[in-house]
């Protein structure tokens, strides 16, 4: 080690408090989040161990930002000043069986707390798409969610504590606290530091899931409602590169008695397991040809024990009201030779909607149309304004976590609580510690 670099980190332990410990600017550089698009705008990333040391650590911090597990694709959780990560906050704190409960600390991730849960009895009613992201940072985002009456995974929360700028710890509770519950649960980083969650459960439960290929694209339009609603879970997935829609995903409850007829709506059954994107192994994928298994080892497309340590892809999803789904396909479906290029594959599903100010089902049943795009980031950044355009007439929503070129306008005129959110932001934190580039450019 260079004899200025020793003193530097010398100097900064020195001065440094024992509460808050040492960031990751040592030698070594910035973090980078998941998929390795973005490099965060500061070194300084501290790792607290408990609720206290991140109530003493934010009271001391002019500016900072949370870090969840890094997926986000754009600048939400990125700061210039202090990052505060959640990783070591990864606990289970309680389980309350009579209630059908969980209490969990924020930095749990769902492939941590899934298992646990199985072997106590119990299920959640969604899981993340992969199982190595934080149930704080996919709340925060009202990430994911798929399946008729299934909302994303931020609708399973009961209760949520988190750490506001003043170093204060704050409880909210679905049952009791009414608006400032649904403001806070979708916070978007801009309220707090989310130090515990409290889950909804639902007894355990078996799942199969079968694939079908090639359904006409047309069967959609007199048939999506029984296509998306053929099971507790469907996915579409499509190329946009023909007329028919590549895969259908049917995962359904052991119990639901499913037929699997060889046929589904004009879609063949798959006759073996299959991946998204029909050319790359289905090794890591979840069993499929309605096999049984754990309803955590169902839900996700992923094998749990699947983790990648980065994803060299970039995301970005829509929502439309349920009832404009069919519409709004077709409109992208024109597309196809300009979304192509640079797409992996798009993945169509339904979700529920929830109370939750500023998820993008909030008062909508909404179906969410993602796109994994190649990471080509100048050509994409071009792309996205087209597919939004093509989406307007839709009032479609951007998923807050993913890439998207709205305008705040634009947001402001899809998301009917902004002006409240941030009214409810002041109140916890009226000097904008937790205030970024992101926020401000588009809250």
């Amino acid at each position: 080690m260079k004899k200025r670099t020793f003193l530097k980190l010398t100097s900064a332990l020195m001065t440094a408090p024992l509460t808050a410990p040492l960031a990751s600017w040592m030698p070594g550089g910035r973090l980078k989040n998941w998929a390795g698009n973005l490099t965060y705008s500061t070194d300084k990333v501290f790792y607290p161990t408990t609720v206290e040391e991140i109530q003493q650590l934010v009271k001391r911090l002019d500016k900072a930002k949370t870090l969840g597990t890094r997926h986000c694709f754009n600048d939400i959780a990125d700061s210039t000043h202090n990052l505060v990560s959640t990783r070591e906050l990864n606990k289970i704190v309680s389980l309350n069986g009579q209630d059908k409960t969980v209490t969990v600390e924020g930095g749990i991730k769902y492939g941590e707390l899934a298992p646990y849960l199985e072997e106590k009895g119990f299920a959640l009613h969604n899981l993340a798409s992969l199982p190595h992201i934080s149930v704080g940072g996919a709340i925060t985002t009202a990430t994911h969610g798929s399946g008729v009456g299934n909302g994303n995974l931020s609708s399973a929360v009961t209760a949520i504590e988190f750490v506001s700028a003043d170093g204060t710890l704050h409880t909210l509770s679905k049952a009791k606290d009414g608006d400032k519950f649904n403001a806070v649960v979708v916070g978007l980083g801009a309220i707090g530091v989310i130090t515990k969650v409290t889950l909804q459960l639902q007894p355990t439960f078996a799942m199969k899931q079968y694939v079908y290929e090639h359904l006409p694209m047309q069967a959609l339009k007199t048939n999506f409602e029984q296509i998306v609603g053929a099971g507790y879970s469907v996915s579409l997935f499509t190329d946009w590169q023909s007329d028919t829609i590549n895969e259908v995903w049917i995962k359904t409850k052991d119990t639901d008695g499913f037929s699997a007829p060889p046929e589904f709506f004009g879609a063949k059954a798959a006759t073996k397991n299959m991946h998204p994107i029909a050319t790359l192994s289905a090794e890591n994928c979840t069993d499929q040809m309605g096999v049984a298994g754990p309803w955590f080892e169902r839900m996700p497309h992923f094998k749990m024990g699947f983790t990648p340590s980065s994803g060299v892809e970039l995301q970005a999803e829509y929502f439309v009201a349920k009832q404009d789904a069919a519409e709004a396909i077709f409109a992208v479906a024109k597309l196809g030779k300009q979304v192509g290029p640079h797409l992996f594959i798009t993945e169509i599903r339904t979700i529920a909607a929830d109370d939750l100010w500023m998820s993008p089902c909030y008062k909508q049943d909404s179906v969410a149309i993602h796109f994994t795009l190649k990471q080509e980031i100048p050509e994409v950044m071009r792309l996205l304004p087209v597919i939004e355009k093509t989406l307007a007439p839709y009032d479609a929503k951007p998923h807050w976590g993913k890439l998207f070129t709205y305008k705040h306008k634009d947001l402001l005129s899809r998301y009917k609580k902004m002006t409240a959110f941030t009214a409810m932001v002041k109140e916890y934190d009226p000097k904008g510690k937790f205030r970024n580039a992101y926020l401000e450019r588009n809250v």
